[in-house]
């Protein structure tokens, strides 16, 4: 019989633990959280030093009968929940409500689930961290204190259904702010000179851009600036007059952390944030594979390290070694170096073995899994390699007074890009093929002149959002995919060509939120209480001086605000559609499944209908509109909407042109055109904006 208990959190990584410890330990999971503050009060008692109140989760009952009975056989139980704050204030729940003080009771933590991470973690047992925990305590007060007095009084003054919270509204914020900088922006106009030059017995041409006068950099502000260094330059004699050969070395990057693998996911797998760490979790927690079992196959995902232990510096080492030769071995690794405090208990996030490459899983994983599983490989593979190095050439050409430059970057050792290149990366080399010597004559063969005007910044998108929250110190690693999921389904921004634009209930609801709360969306106030929570962790702040420090503030403010605010009328957007039972245009509306039609005559009329996409394309099929929709997986394709009088479906975005080879219709796939009739085989090029 067994005789140790070891309880985690997710069901998923019962198996793969299980395997690892033999027939003395009996594993088990609580499915997350067993308590939590009551949804229907606020749950801190603020007139008794905010003490708050937990109580056992909704549907938690069964679990935590089934944890007693095992806690009863027990000698010795381990607390293995995730190894982070959240974690750590789960297994404080869990000692709690299995009523542990008695028992003889370990805080286990390990960041892969492998064998040699399990078993080194019972070594290493130890208390719960009351540190982490009142850090997690201090957290979850704070946001519910945010949300259950500010949420109540958005439904008053604009509409039931809004929420506010403490990242939630700084992050809304930052995205108002970026769409008032852009409307805002006042484009400048600005112009480039090249030039077309040909060395003696060269064919094709060399082009260089002009830099300014003998006495320093030019700019070109307006075309009679062009015109004016143009006519100076008619007859002018092109003599090169420096050639500067150099070397330089790109470093590999770094692994990843939470905020960059959801960065670098969006950017080349087109991945949402939420998606990314669905998948990255079942890659921690276990995947089947053949001949081996569950087996985890990353680190932990919630980290801001990007420190790798010695065990994998090792591993990677010999890989790199056997696989690419000792000259691609790096020197010495560099690690993330900011002012803000690393989670440096965890590593960054890597594959937990090397040697289960992409190539050798890619037929036992679904197809994102892979993809992920894929990118996260050969970032780590590629950070523990040598530098690239380039061969730069830069030449300065005159004319007159006139200095034109052109500089040139080819790649003569790939190091790390050998695994992993980047867009950056690949946009990095520019070669000069001809063969140019100093004081050698060129000769003058056109102007290239060209307006510019200076752009606006660029609106956010999931990985730049991400990012921004990262460098102003806004939440935490677990915290910015629910963040961006929230803002999304609230409507406060939409999402378009991966761009988040602001809706005007956004605005409403931001610029509600600066007048009545500005210390909750204030970005540094938001940044300085992480600060604080980070105090909490490291024994040096009380997490209740944060909380009564903060709440009366928030308290006088609600209180002025529910007095001082006007309601604010937001009107349904209208849809095309016409209710057939009375005639009124119907308004889209959005409920927990996402958007549908409803007649504005409520409660006369009720009448309401689902709500499809229409993508401005006519079904082939009988000429009414295409729609777009998902399965009830979730899996996203196009049909008529006529269906089910109509059977025209199709997985790809279908476009407005025919095939010229059959005149069936053609479909974007990736950067393509194909035809939607696979015997005919037609393919072209396309430019498509939106491809979602």
């Amino acid at each position: 019989m067994a005789k140790y208990l070891v309880i985690v959190e997710s069901p998923a990584k019962v198996k793969t633990i299980k395997k690892f410890l033999g027939s003395s330990y009996e594993v088990a999971a609580s499915n997350g959280h067993v308590r939590d503050l009551p949804k229907s009060t606020l749950g801190i008692d603020v007139e008794h030093d905010y003490e708050p109140k937990y109580i056992t989760i909704r549907g938690k009952g069964d679990i935590l009968a089934n944890l007693r009975k095992e806690v009863k056989k027990a000698e010795k139980i381990y607390l293995a929940t995730d190894p982070d704050r959240e974690g750590e204030a789960i297994s404080w729940h869990l000692y709690h409500a299995l009523k542990l003080q008695d028992k003889k009771v370990y805080r286990i933590t390990f960041n892969e689930i492998t064998k040699n991470a399990v078993k080194e973690s019972l070594k290493n047992a130890r208390e719960i961290n009351m540190n982490l925990v009142d850090a997690q305590q201090a957290r979850r007060a704070l946001d519910r204190m945010v949300g259950y007095r500010i949420s109540p009084l958005l439904w008053a003054k604009i509409k039931r259904g809004l929420s506010a919270g403490r990242v939630q509204s700084v992050a809304l914020r930052i995205i108002c702010d970026r769409e008032e900088e852009i409307n805002a922006f006042l484009p400048e106009e600005y112009w480039t000179l090249d030039v077309d030059l040909k060395a003696q017995g060269e064919k094709k041409p060399v082009r260089a851009r002009y830099y300014g006068t003998t006495a320093g950099k030019r700019s070109l502000a307006r075309e009679e600036d062009v015109r004016e260094v143009t006519g100076a330059l008619q007859g002018a004699k092109y003599k090169i007059n420096e050639i500067k050969k150099g070397e330089r070395i790109k470093k590999p990057h770094l692994p990843f952390t939470t905020s960059t693998l959801q960065q670098e996911a969006s950017k080349l797998l087109n991945f949402s944030t939420q998606k990314t760490m669905r998948l990255a979790q079942q890659l921690y927690e276990g995947v089947d594979i053949e001949g081996e079992g569950t087996v985890g196959l990353i680190t932990y995902l919630r980290t801001d390290s990007t420190r790798v232990s010695a065990e994998a510096e090792s591993m990677a080492a010999s890989y790199i070694e056997k696989h690419f030769g000792k000259e691609y071995m790096a020197e010495g690794v560099s690690e993330k170096k900011n002012g803000q405090k690393i989670q440096d208990a965890h590593e960054a996030i890597r594959p937990t073995d090397v040697e289960r490459t992409p190539a050798a899983l890619k037929e036992q994983l679904p197809r994102d899994l892979f993809r992920l599983y894929q990118l996260i490989w050969k970032r780590f593979v590629s950070s523990r390699m040598s530098p690239a190095r380039y061969e730069t050439t830069s030449v300065k050409i005159q004319a007159g007074e006139h200095i034109f430059t052109m500089s040139a970057s080819g790649r003569k050792f790939d190091g790390y890009m050998s695994v992993y290149v980047t867009e950056e990366d690949e946009e990095d080399e520019n070669t000069l093929t001809q063969r140019l010597e100093k004081d050698s004559r060129l000769e003058f063969m056109a102007f290239e002149p060209c307006q510019h005007f200076t752009q606006p910044p660029a609106h956010y998108t999931e990985a730049s959002l991400v990012r921004a929250l990262e460098e102003l110190g806004i939440g935490r690693p677990s915290t910015y995919a629910p963040t961006i999921t929230t803002i999304l389904a609230r409507r406060y921004v939409v999402r378009e060509n991966k761009n988040l634009y602001v809706t005007e209930l956004g605005e409403v609801v931001n610029n509600m939120m600066k007048t009545a709360f500005p210390s909750i969306v204030d970005v540094n106030f938001t940044a300085n209480l992480e600060a604080l929570l980070d105090g909490v962790e490291e024994g040096s702040v009380r997490w209740k001086t944060i909380v009564s420090n903060f709440y009366p503030d928030l308290d006088d403010a609600v209180k002025q605000a529910e007095k001082e605010l006007e309601h604010v009328t937001i009107a349904d957007e209208q849809s095309d559609e016409v209710c057939e039972l009375c005639g009124r245009r119907m308004v889209i509306k959005y409920g927990p499944h996402g958007r549908f039609l409803a007649c504005p005559g409520f409660p006369e009329c009720r009448n309401t209908k689902p709500y499809f996409e229409k993508i401005g394309v006519p079904c082939p099929k009988c000429g009414k509109d295409i729609v777009a929709k998902k399965t009830k997986k979730g899996r996203r394709y196009y049909g008529c909407i006529d269906n089910p009088n109509c059977d025209f479906m199709v997985w790809q975005r279908p476009s407005d042109q025919k095939c010229p080879k059959c005149g069936d219709i053609l479909l974007f796939r990736g950067s393509r055109l194909v035809c939607a009739n696979e015997q005919c085989g037609y393919r072209a090029p396309a430019e498509l904006t939106d491809k979602s």
